[in-house]
């Protein structure tokens, strides 16, 4: 049976000349996990190590995304304009947001395959260099955050809507460094095979934002101000919480403190994997934003259905999109540690997992359908018309995980460039065309939106396969080891 690295060992001092390919010595040898024990590579064990990790995440993930949908359920009981702004707001601030996290999807690789190459200090590295070029692109931004409204003013009809938007925006902006470094703090956690940091900051932040949100908003009588500065000081509050794990409880193995010399160096490398990453998630997002645009060309009805659509379908994502983190940085660390065989082990069984996800995501929303329309409205007419609309969305949850899972493997090998390729080929060749024809040439609206977003992630999805089946794992392993400076 093959042996696998897991993930790097734990209690050992990084050597001056760590040699990976050791074999004789436990403190150098990858064959080995965090408790020192030889692991196999066996599908029982690699769907456990998968599953064992991917639960702290959904969690991470749900509760980090309901930060800005309570700021939205809780500025909606103020007025309906404060509801229009802050939805507003927060699509803008999204569009930011997944800036960074492409931005982000560059320490999948990098942290990963450091850590799985004995190279603790690089893993520090990677982080700070990280967070220092998602500060430079968050000057523009929020120079746009502060003057938004001479955009808005001229696609939203209400001016009073665009100002109010554009306030939020200038308050939740003083929390935006805070995000940047959680995010990206995270990402250094999960690296060290630790999934658990982000969601004890969570279960403290997240109810912490409920508070706020209630307090500054109505105790205060701050209004829709008072929405923003809650989300903006948990921000802060999660990044602070996350930095005090790593210093007093698990992480700091990889932190060796602020590396001022080495934090501008290295940035093209980081970059040509960084800007194809943004180009997968923001393709991504444009195209959704298409979909829903495209709605209010069919009345208020099809709109709430598609809003109620789209939060359940966002909900869903989290659960692959959860795994697939775990899943690159189980893949990140095999091929850091020089694994080959065992990396391309672990990417099958990440492939397949996606039948899993895949199947508990359309089992929920294709028998659940009509229970989960009534939860977002008692209108009869929406709920009926978004359960029509969640039998497409229920079957598009294969391909779709499907994609996000070869995504995730796409990251791991540092392949982030051919992912940006194809999701804007099938998002924008496939998916929008196919979509406007249904829509409204076929005029089966909301629904054929849908269905020609799912032609683009079948395309996808069956694109990144073929991709990932044909990886030369020769090129990954040497490109891994040139990036973190191993000599065979």
């Amino acid at each position: 049976m093959a042996q696998l690295p897991v993930v790097g060992t734990y209690g050992t001092e990084e050597p001056d000349t760590p040699d990976i390919f050791q074999t004789g010595n436990d403190e150098l040898n990858p064959l080995i996990d965090r408790t020192h024990k030889i692991v196999e590579t066996t599908y029982k064990n690699e769907f456990q190590i998968l599953g064992k990790s991917t639960l702290p995440l959904v969690l991470t993930t749900m509760l980090q995304y309901s930060m800005n949908t309570i700021s939205v359920l809780v500025v909606g009981h103020i007025g309906e304009k404060e509801l229009a702004a802050v939805s507003l707001a927060n699509v803008t601030f999204v569009l930011a947001s997944s800036t960074f996290i492409g931005m982000s999807t560059c320490l999948d690789t990098l942290c990963p395959q450091a850590f799985g190459a004995r190279k603790y200090h690089l893993v520090g590295v990677y982080l700070q260099r990280c967070i220092a070029i998602c500060f430079l692109i968050a000057i523009p931004l929020l120079i746009i955050f502060y003057n938004i409204n001479m955009i808005l003013k001229h696609l939203v009809p209400e001016h009073v809507i665009g100002e109010l938007a554009q306030s939020y925006l200038r308050t939740i902006s003083v929390g935006l460094p805070g995000y940047i470094l959680f995010e990206n703090s995270k990402r250094f956690l999960q690296a060290q095979g630790n999934f658990h940091g982000g969601q004890y900051v969570l279960f403290v932040c997240a109810p912490l934002n409920i508070m706020f949100n209630f307090l500054f908003v109505f105790k205060f009588g701050f209004g829709l101000k008072g929405s923003a500065f809650a989300v903006a000081l948990n921000y802060w509050l999660m990044a602070i919480m996350l930095f005090l794990y790593v210093a007093f409880i698990d992480g700091k193995k990889c932190w060796n403190g602020f590396q001022f010399g080495e934090i501008t160096k290295g940035w093209s490398e980081m970059l040509k994997l960084a800007l194809p990453g943004i180009i997968m998630i923001q393709a991504e997002f444009f195209a959704f934003q298409v979909i829903t645009l495209s709605c209010s060309f069919f009345g208020t009805t099809s709109l709430a259905a598609q809003s109620i659509v789209s939060s359940a379908a966002s909900l869903a994502f989290q659960i692959p999109f959860s795994t697939t983190i775990a899943a690159s940085t189980r893949i990140g660390n095999l091929i850091g540690s020089n694994s080959g065989s065992d990396a391309k082990f672990a990417v099958d069984v990440t492939l397949l997992s996606s039948l899993i996800t895949g199947s508990f995501n359309f089992l929920v929303l294709f028998f659940l359908r009509h229970q989960i329309a009534n939860i977002f409205t008692s209108d009869p007419v929406v709920a009926a018309k978004a359960a029509s609309v969640f039998i497409v969305v229920a079957f598009n949850q294969f391909p779709d995980c499907l994609n996000v899972h070869a995504a995730g493997c796409l990251r791991a090998q540092g392949r982030q460039k051919i992912g940006g390729y194809l999701n804007l080929f099938s998002y924008y060749i496939v998916s929008l065309p196919l979509a406007m024809l249904f829509a409204f040439k076929f005029e089966l609206e909301v629904k054929g939106l849908w269905e020609g977003l799912m032609c683009g992630v079948i395309a996808l999805s069956g694109l990144s396969y073929h991709f990932i089946r044909q990886s030369d794992w020769e090129q990954i392993l040497i490109k891994s080891r040139e990036r973190h400076g191993i000599t065979v």
